[in-house]
């Protein structure tokens, strides 16, 4: 009968998981359709395109968004996902990188292994609600939302059962894979269980994101992001289709040296019908704005050096807009980056500000009159290694809390003279019982690991780690 493995499991709930989010948001289906048309036109004209990714796998790249309430409810979360190969990566806290309420801590599953990677890169962003935070919730506040978050049942019994049988045993059988990837798309559907009006307003008053998790029954996916080769391109196009868009694109700007990191942007949230329950008994419908389709274009990983100048740019942007017009920002950014980033992926490579996968080439391309050099600048320059940029396969707090922030119709309230509750990457592991990966650590080991292969291959002694 054979296994169906973590990785079939996981390609086959991001398919369907597509396809069910689609049915519901037609916008999203709209979205699909030119990501596609422009990825088919990018990859015809540019022999670069598959540098970050080839073609077939850039087509088949999602990622989506999910929200949770409780400790309990990301451990089952992490239970499914680990049944799918997944391991939480990252720890991202939305509550300080936006202007508005955002009260939520996050972190995003993923495959951590390249060839996983490689097979299918999906990733849920997973979001957790901050209820000990003072400058959101007083005590009375978040002893009625924890009641009312403990009551709930996200997962059925059966489906955290095939999970935790998935990821002992490497994968399902036939049968039990349709059951679970059944039970697993179901629990992401929107639900049509009527929602009690008063509490998700008084939940909104906080906060609209807060509404979204705590005031409904269910969880769902929040949206799902196709990767596209031009992103530009495609929010142009996107309003040629009739799709509103946010105002800009969130991340690094466009400009003439390295894609790096991630830039993302989405059409705002739509307006959904949903059932409301009145204190009378009676129900109704009032619309919602909570789903949106974010769309991403995925540069290459910065390594901390990398990443402490990005963020050195933004704030230099940031800086530098004050008082400008919005629709200046993109040109500002650019002027800062041309005048401060490194031009090339050479110039990356060799200062340590980004990662890269290394390959001794070919024996009937290196030189013949001359031994490899035992430094990265002359492999490199003599042309002994190739260097392929590792894609960037995580998130961005701040582009993350822009999207969300951007598809808010209320800034919501915080209580800024309050001190907030701390949340870190070590109590997210503790809550969710698993290591919580770093990311810059994931990249250094797989660059560390090539360059040693590297050398090997020309006969030299491995390279101290930078």
């Amino acid at each position: 009968m054979g296994t169906v493995p973590a990785w079939q499991l996981r390609a086959a709930f991001a398919r369907r998981l597509s396809d069910m989010y689609g049915s519901e948001v037609p916008a999203y289906t709209t979205l699909l359709a030119a990501v596609a048309e422009i990825n088919e036109d990018v990859s015809r004209i540019d022999g670069a395109a598959g540098r970050l990714g080839g073609i077939e796998r850039v087509a088949a790249e999602r990622h989506g968004a999910i929200r949770v309430g409780t400790a309990r409810e990301l451990r089952r979360v992490a239970a499914i996902f680990g049944a799918m190969g997944m391991h939480p990566v990252g720890f991202y806290d939305l509550r300080e990188a936006s202007r508005s309420s955002v009260p939520v801590v996050s972190t995003a599953f993923r495959p951590i292994e390249p060839a996983e990677l490689a097979r299918n890169p999906f990733r849920v962003f997973t979001s957790l609600l901050t209820t000990a935070d003072r400058r959101y919730f007083d005590p009375d506040l978040q002893a009625r939302l924890e009641d009312f978050l403990a009551a709930r049942e996200l997962f059925p019994a059966e489906l955290s059962e095939l999970a935790e049988r998935a990821e002992r045993e490497a994968g399902l059988d036939p049968e039990s894979a349709e059951r679970f990837l059944t039970l697993a798309v179901d629990a992401f559907r929107l639900s049509t269980t009527p929602i009690d009006r008063a509490w998700y307003e008084e939940l909104a008053r906080v906060s609209a994101v807060a509404a979204d998790i705590g005031g409904v029954s269910g969880t769902h996916i929040n949206h799902l992001t196709p990767r596209v080769l031009d992103i530009d391109r495609l929010y142009r196009e996107m309003g040629r289709r009739g799709i509103t868009m946010i105002d800009e694109i969130q991340g690094p700007p466009r400009w003439d040296g390295p894609d790096v990191l991630l830039r993302q942007t989405s059409f705002r949230a739509l307006e959904e019908q949903r059932r409301f329950r009145d204190a009378d008994g009676g129900t109704g419908t009032a619309p919602l704005r909570v789903r949106f389709g974010e769309v991403e274009a995925r540069g290459i990983a910065l390594t901390a050096s990398g990443r402490a100048l990005y963020d050195d740019l933004m704030a230099e942007t940031d800086r530098r807009c004050e008082g400008a017009a919005p629709t200046d920002r993109a040109g500002i950014a650019r002027e800062v980056w041309t005048a401060r980033f490194p031009r090339t992926e050479r110039e990356l490579a060799l200062n340590g500000q980004a990662f890269f996968t290394y390959r001794a080439v070919a024996v009937d391309r290196r030189p013949a009159d001359r031994q490899p050099p035992a430094n990265l600048a002359g492999l490199l320059d003599q042309g002994w290694i190739d260097a392929e940029p590792i894609v960037y396969e995580d998130f961005l707090p701040r582009s993350a809390a822009g999207i969300f922030q951007s598809n808010l119709t209320d800034a919501g309230t915080r209580d800024t003279a309050r001190s907030g509750a701390h949340y870190d990457r070590q109590w997210l592991a503790e809550v969710i019982g698993r290591p919580v990966h770093d990311p810059v650590d994931l990249y250094g080991a797989q660059q560390q690991a090539s360059l040693a292969e590297a050398r090997a291959a020309l006969g030299l002694a491995p390279a101290a780690p930078a």
